[in-house]
């Protein structure tokens, strides 16, 4: 049955009030499935919904919706109910959802929630925004150095059910001190008499609670790991970040530097979840900066009125000129900014950046300026001397775009800013005024105007 056809028969049961079969069938369905379908739901559908699912089935539901929906199923819930939740999710889930919720409904959950969940919640309240403590869980598998392989294997039995992953188990001392790893898999084939600390994995790489979360993500992308344990200064294990955190911030992230290389004020909130108000709010800072800079292009055209008068010719290219090399500029950046972001690219590359991109752009340069000479010639029917001006204006252009748009991005960085905010709008409109320059000062020494 297609995915359209489960949803409407769903529906279908949910408005015939066939609750005890909706129930049935959300039962077998998949925790994610059944999250999608409820993100379909009216507010009111989406509450009865919620209190049909079967109880062992409910919490891991909830932390699939998005946090906007899960705010608003707490909300609605009594204080016990919504404790109750809490107490089921995974520590960073619930961190999550807590960090976004009024500091009065916070009060409220805690306050019923167990106090093993009250605190794991604090320990990881207390780390910065998007540090690896405040994205890790505290639910993972530790085990003594001097524990046998039997020993181990119960107490995976034992806490194992409530732990993010079982796969990696780490190994500490009397003072928490992470001392090695052990893989589930060599606890399955081990002898059960065999002690922990003989064949655990001591060279062992892991996160510190306040390295930030990019950085975290380039870490997993290095070592191929699915979870990777958090310590602190004296080398404590505090937590575990595991993959399917990773793909959050990986999305969050990508989506951060989307938003400012469009010249928008990042949000972590879905399009159509946006209202025009807030949308209008997040898009309206960067377009009155770029507007009120783009004034500078207009007054370097003010300024050349007269050369424009004698050859009026000059005005039909001044579009074209702008967009290649605002275009050019584009490119550079992206590339530059990507290269930041993946540690590709340091800024002691300065100078071999800006050397490639030079060679790059007399390259790219040529090439438009060659085609774009006889479209001057044959088509256009301009003079030599005007094609002149367009191509050299063109190489030069293109020339200043490449080097504005690859060193920027670097120096950004170099002082702290984000270099996704050095991206095409904010470089383009440096790039204008660049061009217009350069174009009336070829065409008033070649021309003569």
């Amino acid at each position: 049955m297609e995915e359209k056809e489960i949803l409407e028969e769903l529906l279908e049961l949910l408005e015939n009030k066939q609750y005890t079969t909706l129930r049935q069938k959300l039962a077998e369905m998949n925790d994610a499935d059944t999250a999608a379908f409820m993100e379909e739901l009216q507010d009111e559908q989406l509450l009865r919904v919620f209190r049909i699912l079967p109880k062992s089935n409910a919490a891991d539901v909830f932390a699939y919706l998005p946090i906007e929906l899960q705010q608003f199923i707490i909300t609605a819930m009594s204080e016990r109910d919504a404790a109750s939740i809490i107490d089921n999710l995974m520590a960073d889930d619930a961190t999550d959802l807590l960090e976004e919720m009024p500091a009065s409904v916070v009060k409220k959950i805690l306050a019923s929630a167990s106090p093993e969940t009250r605190r794991d919640i604090n320990h990881l309240l207390r780390y910065p925004e998007d540090s690896a403590g405040s994205i890790m869980t505290v639910e993972y598998v530790d085990l003594k150095e001097n524990s046998t392989v039997q020993e181990a294997i119960d107490r995976i039995r034992k806490i194992g059910v409530d732990s993010e992953t079982i796969n990696i188990c780490y190994v500490l001392d009397n003072k928490r001190t992470l001392l090695g790893t052990v893989a589930l898999r060599y606890l399955l084939i081990m002898d059960p008499d065999e002690v922990i600390g003989d064949f655990m994995h001591e060279n062992v790489i892991s996160l510190h609670t306040l390295m930030d979360q990019e950085e975290v993500a380039r870490q997993f992308q290095k070592y191929d790991f699915t979870s990777m344990p958090v310590v602190d200064n004296e080398n404590r294990l505090v937590g575990i970040v595991t993959v399917d955190d990773i793909v959050d911030i990986l999305t969050e992230e990508a989506t951060e530097d989307m938003e400012k290389m469009a010249a928008i004020v990042p949000t972590d909130k879905p399009y159509m979840k946006t209202g025009v108000i807030e949308t209008w709010k997040k898009r309206i800072p960067w377009l009155l900066l770029l507007m009120i800079s783009a004034t500078f292009t207009g007054s370097i055209i003010s300024s050349f009125e007269g050369a424009l008068s004698a050859c009026v010719i000059l005005t039909a290219y001044i579009p074209m000129l702008m967009d290649t090399g605002g275009n050019a500029g584009g490119q550079a950046s992206v590339t530059i900014i990507r290269g930041l972001s993946l540690n590709e690219i340091e800024f002691s590359d300065l100078w071999s950046v800006v050397w490639k991109e030079i060679r790059v752009a007399f390259c790219c340069g040529l090439t438009l300026a060659a085609a774009n000479f006889v479209k001057l010639l044959v088509i256009d029917r301009v003079s030599v001397s005007v094609a002149l001006v367009v191509c050299l204006t063109l190489i030069v252009a293109v020339l200043a775009a490449k080097i504005v748009g690859c060193t920027l991005p670097m120096f950004a960085k170099k002082i702290g800013f984000d270099p996704a905010v050095m991206a095409s709008p904010f470089i383009t409109t440096i790039v204008d005024a660049i061009s217009l320059m350069v174009y009336f000062a070829i065409a008033t020494n070649l021309l003569g105007i």
